[in-house]
């Protein structure tokens, strides 16, 4: 005798339940918005450069006294400096633009490596060959458009 009441009341819930989850479907189903949006097709550029946060990674790498780290600090910053003009002038063959980069980074290099010790020269040394086999790996696996 109950089950004329059971009937109406299961009915009711399996009804509930298929509303729920087909508007549980339709929550998943649409895309979540993206925190920073960007247009299609651009790639997100890279942060800029910060000059304290360079001299804080070489410090922690190499063991920078406090001394060297002031006087490496304004290196970076001008070479960062020099980088973005170079980079902003469009005047300049590419060409041109990559030997006046190649030059602005060995002529900081070389400024900074002067201050530091024999076995911190060492170090600094085995840290550029190391990001440089990082960027040829990078390279290598990086499909080519022929």
């Amino acid at each position: 005798m109950r089950l004329p009441f059971l009937s109406p009341l299961l009915g009711v819930v399996l009804i509930s339940g298929f509303t729920g989850t087909a508007v549980l479907a339709q929550d998943q189903a649409q895309p979540a918005p993206a925190v920073n949006s960007m247009p299609a097709g651009q790639t997100p550029a890279h942060k800029a450069p910060d000059p304290q946060r360079q001299t804080r990674r070489m410090a922690k790498k190499l063991g920078l006294t406090a001394d060297q780290q002031a006087k490496i600090e304004p290196i970076f910053a001008d070479r960062d400096q020099q980088l973005a003009n170079l980079r902003a002038n469009t005047t300049l063959a590419p060409k041109d633009r990559k030997l006046q980069i190649h030059s602005v980074v060995r002529d900081s290099d070389s400024k900074i490596t002067a201050l530091l010790s024999d076995t911190q020269k060492q170090q600094y040394e085995q840290l550029k060959q190391d990001r440089r086999a990082r960027k040829q790996q990078r390279q290598s696996e990086t499909p080519t458009n022929s």
